[in-house]
């Protein structure tokens, strides 16, 4: 089983910041390339692309929480599949996200999980430039 988990803060306050990790009509302007999201009802997304195992799209789980500033995910059709992203204010107007990711079938070391790493590295960068962009809009 590997964990995976990375911080970055983000140059906006928590509430700026949620609303954009929350959007899934943005989500794919920050996700990892290769990862498509849609909505697909109350509580459910459709993901596709290059890294969705096996063909065609999939169904997931998807709940955001105002109140906790929390976005929660999971494949249904994967149940090894999860993760969460947690944002908290931070000092002067600024905020910090975390992001976990659960991958129950994966190794937590080698060239894959430095894949993930790289990754999820790539999409908290794109994010905070999402943020930055909502910020001076």
């Amino acid at each position: 089983m590997a964990e995976f988990e990375a911080t970055r803060s983000m140059p906006a306050n928590s509430t700026i910041v949620y609303g954009v990790a929350s959007d899934v009509d943005i989500m794919d302007r920050w996700l990892p390339k290769g990862l498509s999201v849609a909505d697909a009802g109350p509580g459910t997304l459709e993901a596709d692309g290059d890294l969705v195992p096996g063909p065609g799209p999939h169904e997931g789980l998807f709940r955001a929480s105002e109140e906790q500033l929390r976005v929660e995910w999971g494949g249904r059709d994967h149940p090894g599949y999860a993760g969460w992203l947690q944002v908290s204010d931070a000092a002067a107007g600024a905020s910090e996200v975390t992001v976990h990711i659960s991958l129950l079938d994966e190794p937590d070391s080698g060239a894959h999980a430095d894949e993930v790493r790289e990754l999820l590295d790539r999409s908290l960068d794109r994010l905070a430039d999402e943020v930055s962009r909502r910020q001076s809009g």
